[in-house]
């Protein structure tokens, strides 16, 4: 069996005016939760929807549990619960309505299973779908890739209007109920501390292209922010080294991997080194996706390119 749950090599997407998937290549593990983090604008739907079939790719391929989205969509689509971002469904139907129209597609549908996460997830049944609130509206979605029983949840936004009480439930249901059962997770989301709960692996994506894919343990035990007193120390360091900025006599330099061997090649140039420290997700983020800012006093405008990959 294939150990990827999908995998894309050299993926592009044009548009006229916009290079919107830029040559990505991703590996999501089969049982693992891949959160798939980028901006607005960044090239993530866009590739669900070419995960999906939805729309043709310009070049590249994808496997999506070993099967090619241009020929093997109704395999692909059989054995994948999607809660898509724009939340539209039948705008007439209540949520009981809908699971009856639903579950007669899917050979995996499980009655229980949507008993239990209507329970779950406080999900009001019989209300039009149109006059739901969007919180609601997630549930739904939510309830229906859920009872699916599928092998792959692609999951775009999935927490939108959600109360922190519905989140922590829903991240519970993932871990205890999908995955357990050897299901795959690919989470796209803006909810960084969210994603930093339940995710086992992190894709990183802006511009179409992927800036950095790894296991989020790698990720938080290799990152590293540097900071560094002295005088002429270098703006641009090795290829680790993600960004470099300057305030007054300090430099910080955020550092992807092998912080305390460019820690010493700092000191033998003279450097005091005052901190050496860890970075959550939220930080990692903004440091790989952060515009390049003109060089201005105080700042050294440094970015290098960001780090392809940890593993």
């Amino acid at each position: 069996m294939n150990e990827m749950a999908i995998h894309t090599d050299g993926l592009v997407k044009h548009y006229p005016q916009v290079r919107a998937v830029d040559g990505l290549d991703l590996r999501v593990p089969r049982g693992s939760v891949y959160g798939f983090l980028g901006r607005n604008g960044a090239g993530k739907t866009t590739t669900i929807k070419l995960l999906l079939g939805l729309t043709r790719p310009t070049a590249g391929s994808a496997r999506v549990l070993g099967l090619d989205p241009r020929r093997d969509l109704v395999g692909i689509l059989e054995r994948t619960g999607c809660v898509s971002e724009t939340k539209k469904l039948y705008e007439w139907m209540t949520p009981a309505e809908l699971l009856r129209f639903t579950r007669s597609f899917y050979r995996t549908w499980s009655d229980p299973a949507a008993e239990k996460y209507v329970r779950r997830l406080e999900i009001p049944l019989h209300q039009p779908f149109k006059k739901l609130s969007l919180g609601n509206r997630t549930k739904v979605y939510l309830l229906l890739a859920l009872a699916q029983r599928a092998d792959l949840l692609i999951l775009d936004e999935p927490t939108s209007g959600l109360d922190p009480v519905i989140v922590d439930e829903l991240l519970h249901v993932l871990a205890e109920d999908h995955l357990a059962e050897g299901g795959t997770a690919f989470l796209s989301s803006h909810q960084l501390s969210e994603v930093e709960q339940i995710a086992d692996w992190v894709g990183i994506i802006e511009q179409g292209k992927l800036l950095l894919e790894a296991r989020l343990e790698d990720i938080k035990n290799e990152f590293r922010l540097i900071t560094a007193a002295g005088e002429g120390l270098p703006a641009v360091g090795p290829p680790q080294v993600v960004s470099s900025t300057q305030a007054g006599a300090f430099w910080k330099y955020v550092v992807a991997r092998d912080a305390e061997a460019f820690a010493a090649r700092l000191r033998q140039q003279g450097a005091t080194i005052t901190d050496v420290s860890p970075l959550n997700l939220r930080q990692i983020f903004l440091e790989l996706t952060r515009k390049e800012e003109p060089c201005t006093r105080g700042n050294g405008g440094v970015k290098t390119a960001a780090v392809s990959s940890l593993i």
